[in-house]
């Protein structure tokens, strides 16, 4: 639903939700983006590259060189606006197709996954 929801503006779920951290986040470090994003390395690196490319994420090298600092660009704060609309219609959507209770449960179990991988990653 997201993906289709986003395809006129170019844009896909894992997109929308980098902009999103990096707005609210400001500039950070590719390896916390995936600490936050509780995502994988190369994907992000992946990812990241395609929203470079777009204008939408500005890059800066560190102080040692393997070090990637990344901000959202003006275009990515542009394509954010339009996009959030966009998805919090499919929120909403959602949330009524499933009803209250489901949406409450399906949070709270994304949230606890999200804090199990954040912590035993790749020991699972």
């Amino acid at each position: 639903m997201y993906e289709r929801a986003l395809r006129p503006l170019k844009l896909r779920a894992t997109q929308l939700t980098i902009l999103q951290v990096l707005s609210r986040a400001g500039e950070v470090l590719q390896g916390q983006l995936g600490d936050m994003l509780a995502m994988d390395s190369t994907s992000l690196t992946r990812t990241l590259a395609i929203m470079v490319r777009q204008g939408w994420i500005t890059e800066r090298r560190g102080k040692d060189r393997r070090e990637r600092r990344l901000r959202l660009s003006g275009a990515g704060e542009a394509q954010l606006r339009r996009a959030l609309p966009v998805w919090e219609k499919v929120q909403s959507r959602l949330r009524r197709e499933v009803g209250e209770q489901a949406w409450n449960d399906l949070l709270q179990v994304t949230r606890q996954m999200t804090g199990l991988i954040s912590t035993k990653g790749d020991s699972l």
